[in-house]
């Protein structure tokens, strides 16, 4: 057992786990950071704005993220990851599951709004930004899958759309392309557009009825 300094003795190994736990947080940040920044600026921000951002020095980001191609890297499979994680958190808090499909889908769209760069600031590392794609879709189909068979479960989309999860993650992709340079053009009104029209034809039943 050791002295933490305040009198309180600690495991062995805790000291250890806890500079982790610090040391993951700070990448989160740094990786949140590097996120709103890419939305703001694209994947070519400046690594000071980002580390204004995070609240560190640059060579902070260089420590942990030795080039762009790392850092692009890093933000992609982090943004993945919580798009994933957020789509069992929206079906159980939100009113219906199109809501939380809704929900999604937005969480979604800033998603792809980071990702337009990618393969350039990757300096054309084909082998690279496929295993990132397959990443992508072995983390964020299954989400889509269980919201779309949940809004199909409970009415709100009629089962005869025959739409997969694939086919919705690809529509709303196809959407955003070139939204980044085209000022007149509001893809995430678009998308929204296409979630909402995805309950029209029940609904239209429905009052006929």
């Amino acid at each position: 057992m050791t002295d933490n300094g305040q009198g309180q003795t600690q495991a062995p190994g805790s000291s250890a786990r806890s500079k982790r736990k610090d040391a993951q947080r700070n990448q989160q940040t740094l990786l949140e950071a590097a996120a709103a920044a890419f939305v703001a600026s694209g994947v070519d921000a400046p690594v000071r704005d980002i580390a204004a951002r995070a609240g560190v020095g640059m060579g902070t980001i260089y420590r942990h993220f030795p080039t762009r191609a790392d850092l692009v890297i890093a933000v992609y499979r982090h943004q993945v990851d919580a798009c994933a994680e957020a789509g069992p958190d929206l079906l159980a808090g939100s009113p219906t599951p199109h809501a939380a499909l809704a929900r999604w889908v937005d969480q979604f769209v800033d998603f792809l709004v980071t990702k337009h760069g990618l393969a350039a600031a990757m300096q054309g590392d084909g082998p690279g930004f496929e295993a990132l794609h397959a990443y992508f879709l072995e983390r964020l189909v299954p989400v889509c899958t269980q919201l779309l068979d949940a809004a199909v479960a409970s009415g709100e989309i009629p089962a005869d759309l025959h739409l997969d999860a694939y086919q919705l993650m690809r529509g709303i992709g196809n959407l955003c392309i070139g939204a980044e340079s085209d000022p007149r053009y509001d893809a995430r009104r678009l998308v929204a557009l296409l979630i909402a029209g995805l309950r029209q034809p029940h609904d239209q039943e429905s009052r006929t009825r």
